[in-house]
């Protein structure tokens, strides 16, 4: 597959080191040169300096042989206009990055497709996404409701307090068990599970289950005592952190401190009919946090384009009482160092939004892709095809690849945790965790294929 990246950015660059992994043909365009040294080799990828809405360049690049075109530059008219002219030029899909939530209407996109336009990111928007779904429980890491929540991913760090500990999973994850545990993270290493593995203290552990087993797993991991959240104070108001106050839930009280006079007036603005408080002032005074009611704040999300504020903000509030915290971590060389510091939830928007990107390229019927950073898997929602290899054989038997496996499916809109003994049906989707150097070889299980 050949795929044109335009912007050599924190999106585009991570973009292509997800492609490199892969082999792909994988082109970069930037028109700053000093954005592009190196790349070329680090991520074994060709390099182009130009701008991407050049007719010229974009034939230079051979855009008329293009699989996937990707419009990710700081400016979202050049992204968009460079997506319209790469359609027109041969480019068989196009994917821009915009800042106009306005775009994102869900009756706007035949009219974008018709220019051109095949799918729009707006990274933020991602971002917010997550983050409430952190905030739904202060006890977990990360979760994701697939299906409405027919399967719900949890991500808890386990302490002394969990029940599960130093037992073989086979003992744990029985067919008759009412989860999965699909990945763990410890210390530096990642883990797909098998059933003579072990669960310790300190683990990031994954578990696949289903809605109404979440207070189960909430009680074996030792979490009950964590207070839900209610009461949440962000740090920095941009535009992630706009998005998820608008999308929070209505249950939950946010004060948002900002040091920006001019742009407290303007959140009082866009969040006027919200149950949001702005607070001008710094997130880092202890004084003032005090003043804002830390003592009874269940969760603090540090949201500034500042790594390093948002790291030590998140480790006051902690030391404060705060039990959940949140911190958006834009540079990928701290997050180990935050995952040591124990501070939490950790978000990343160009990780979320590349791997929304990267799901475009995959060519089986994938519905849902997310990278767990913490865990350095991805997490993939397959569709099984009809007379997909995936179909043909009871789990146990489909030889899947080393570091891969499957923790549920969803069926008629049921959730189903997955044994060796399941039989998965075409039109399942289907929850695969694998490592980051497995996807590419896992999908073709997915896909139609007379050869088996």
């Amino acid at each position: 597959m050949k795929i044109i990246i335009a912007g050599a950015g924190a999106v585009g660059t991570h973009l292509a080191r997800l492609l490199s992994r892969d082999h792909q043909d994988c082109i970069l365009i930037d028109e700053d040169e000093n954005r592009l040294d190196g790349l070329d080799v680090q991520y074994d990828i060709m390099t182009l300096q130009g701008s991407p809405t050049s007719i010229k360049m974009l034939k230079e690049a051979g855009i008329e042989h293009t699989d996937l075109f990707v419009g990710v530059t700081p400016d979202e008219s050049k992204n968009m206009n460079s997506c319209i002219l790469a359609h027109a030029l041969g480019a068989a899909k196009t994917v821009a990055r915009i800042d106009n939530y306005e775009y994102l209407a869900p009756h706007l996109s035949p009219f974008f497709k018709e220019l051109g336009i095949d799918s729009l990111i707006y990274p933020e928007v991602l971002a917010a996404i997550d983050i409430n779904n952190g905030l739904k429980m202060s006890w977990v890491r990360q979760r994701w409701d697939v299906h409405g929540g027919a399967l719900v991913m949890l991500g808890v760090k386990l302490r002394e307090t969990c029940e599960i500990l130093n037992r073989p999973l086979r003992e744990l994850c029985g067919p008759d068990d009412p989860y999965h545990v699909v990945a763990i993270k410890r210390g530096d290493d990642t883990l797909i599970p098998s059933g003579n593995d072990e669960l310790r203290v300190g683990d990031l552990a994954y578990f696949m289950t289903t809605k109404e087993y979440i207070s189960y797993i909430r009680k074996i991991t030792g979490k009950e005592h964590y207070a839900d959240v209610k009461n949440v104070i962000i740090m920095g108001g941009g535009k992630t952190t706009v998005r998820a106050a608008l999308t929070a839930a209505d249950y939950m009280n946010i004060k948002i401190i900002e040091e920006d006079a001019a742009r407290c007036e303007r959140l009082n603005v866009l969040l006027n009919d919200s149950n949001t408080i702005v607070i001008h002032g710094d997130a880092r005074d202890v004084s003032l946090l005090i003043e804002e009611g830390i003592e009874n704040t269940q969760a603090f999300v540090a949201l500034t384009d500042n790594t390093e504020s948002n790291i030590l903000a998140c480790l006051t509030a902690k030391k404060l009482g705060v039990r959940k915290t949140i911190a958006m971590v834009e540079n990928l060389d701290y997050v180990s160092m935050a995952e040591g510091l124990d501070i939490g939830t950790i978000i990343n928007k160009k990780t979320v939004a590349a791997s929304h990107i990267y799901q475009m390229m995959l060519d089986a019927d994938v519905s849902n892709l997310r990278s767990l950073m913490m865990a350095d898997s991805d997490v993939v929602e397959f569709v099984a095809a009809e007379g997909s290899p995936v179909t043909r054989r009871p789990v146990k038997e489909l030889g899947l690849p080393f570091g891969v496996t499957i923790g549920g499916l969803v069926r008629d809109g049921k959730g189903i945790l997955v044994n060796g003994n399941s039989r998965i049906e075409a039109g399942d989707s289907v929850m695969v965790f694998c490592h980051e150097h497995a996807l590419k070889k896992t999908e073709k299980y997915f896909k139609k294929s007379k050869l088996w």
